[in-house]
């Protein structure tokens, strides 16, 4: 849903799904919502190196009325990058030397330091107050650990 929230996780191969805690919010499933409908792709890479070719869009649930609208969710779909070609949806990105976002499984499980849009700190990292430094996020953590 729009929150964040998984409500069914299915993975045939390598791909890590949070239990808890959403989803990256870099992935493309989230910006799905900006223009319902329209399909989304996206290369991603997750920290242990392995790239999907992601697909990402939005559908309605039957039902609702104009007091209260039919719920609105995400369906996100993806493959290794390695049978991207096989998809018409792999058409215009460059597979050879793709342009990849860096993403991780949730805020709470990623380290990776850079991120404008963390949520929240790293569960094993220790968290760093500095107010003389203000960086991309307001959640700086120790990367030794």
């Amino acid at each position: 849903d729009n929150a964040g929230n998984v409500s069914k996780r299915f993975s045939a191969g390598r791909f890590h799904f949070s239990k808890f805690g959403g989803t990256c919010p870099l992935w493309n499933v989230h910006e799905s919502f900006q223009t319902p409908g329209r399909i989304y792709t996206q290369i991603i890479r997750l920290p242990d190196e392995t790239t999907y070719f992601s697909i990402a869009r939005t559908v309605r649930r039957s039902g609702g009325s104009h007091a209260r609208p039919a719920q609105q969710l995400a369906i996100a779909l993806g493959c290794d990058i390695s049978y991207a070609r096989r998809l018409v949806y792999a058409d215009g990105h460059d597979l050879e030397n793709p342009r990849v976002t860096p993403i991780g499984i949730n805020c709470l499980l990623c380290e990776r330091p850079d991120c404008s849009q963390r949520a929240l700190p790293p569960l094993n990292r220790n968290f760093v107050v500095d107010e003389r430094v203000r960086g991309l996020s307001p959640f700086a953590f120790d990367r030794d650990g």
